[in-house]
């Protein structure tokens, strides 16, 4: 088990967004996405090699703070760029995951000066038809969209995080659920794991948001100074991408590295393969730094 990495806060917009943070030198940030905080990335830090490594719980999430917000995109999006001017990140890594993953690329894209290099597993990195999900995400994710029903779902049961084990390949410790838990104790605390799982871009809708992801996947195709790294493996319970998706990256992104992996996984790739993502990382960072 690692050491627990030190907690730090940081003031930005109002409320305050905490981070976990080791090692000195070139900046690599890690982005978690729902329902998750920076306790993602608690094994892969460690072993990603050298470097200042720093993962950020979202706002709304883990230890940040909980403003009254509306917890969009957008919102996000705000926070995270009020956190990287306020500790004066430049010429930074991003390493995302689920919705870390497009956080990263439209960070990135509004701020191409800034970036060496973006890392993604299991992101949500475009718009998608519904018929792109599997059916049971489907029936799910049609269940979340519904007024009264998501929020029975979300906020009520706490759903996502209730059942995160049935999206793992590997079985998850009583302490580290309990982690996860922790910051939601009360209905409107669950309100960004709603407010996230609503945004899944699906459909065409939200149309703002599908708007703001066809942005970033032009910047994306049209960056080939900026490497990219994507991460997958054998799809297991919950698994959100399919050969079709990793296929689109391929075709899309300009200066994509793929590394496929045998060994199966969820859709928290993070929690069931750490160390293996963390030596892609790794020996990715080598070679561009």
């Amino acid at each position: 088990m690692p050491m627990p990495l030190p907690l730090n806060v940081t003031n930005v917009l109002g409320s305050t967004l905490a981070h976990r943070e080791l090692g000195s030198g070139a900046s690599t940030v890690f982005l978690h996405g729902n329902p998750t905080s920076s306790h993602l990335w608690r094994h892969v830090m460690p072993a990603a090699g050298p470097g200042r490594h720093l993962a950020p719980d979202l706002i709304g999430m883990g230890e940040s703070g909980k403003p009254d917000l509306g917890y969009t995109f957008d919102d996000h999006a705000r926070y995270l760029d009020a956190w990287f001017d306020a500790l004066e990140l430049d010429d930074v890594v991003l390493v995302g995951h689920d919705w870390g993953g497009a956080l990263a690329f439209d960070w990135a894209a509004r701020h191409p000066g800034r970036v060496r290099g973006i890392a993604f597993t299991e992101a949500v990195v475009k718009p998608m038809a519904w018929e792109e999900l599997p059916e049971g995400g489907r029936e799910v994710f049609r269940a979340i969209k519904t007024d009264g029903v998501g929020e029975a779902m979300m906020l009520d049961d706490n759903a996502f995080l209730r059942n995160f084990a049935d999206t793992m390949a590997t079985p998850l410790a009583g302490e580290d659920l309990e982690t996860y838990l922790r910051p939601y104790p009360t209905r409107e605390s669950r309100l960004p794991l709603l407010r996230w799982a609503r945004s899944m871009p699906l459909g065409g809708e939200p149309a703002d948001l599908v708007a703001r992801m066809e942005e970033f996947g032009r910047w994306a195709a049209g960056s080939p100074e900026v490497p990219k790294l994507l991460i997958g493996f054998r799809p297991g319970p919950g698994s959100m991408w399919t050969p079709e998706t990793v296929k689109w990256c391929v075709d899309t992104m300009a200066s994509l590295r793929v590394r496929e992996h045998d060994e199966t996984a969820g859709h928290h790739t993070p929690e069931d393969r750490p160390l293996v993502i963390a030596a892609d990382v790794a020996s990715w960072l080598a070679g561009i730094r």
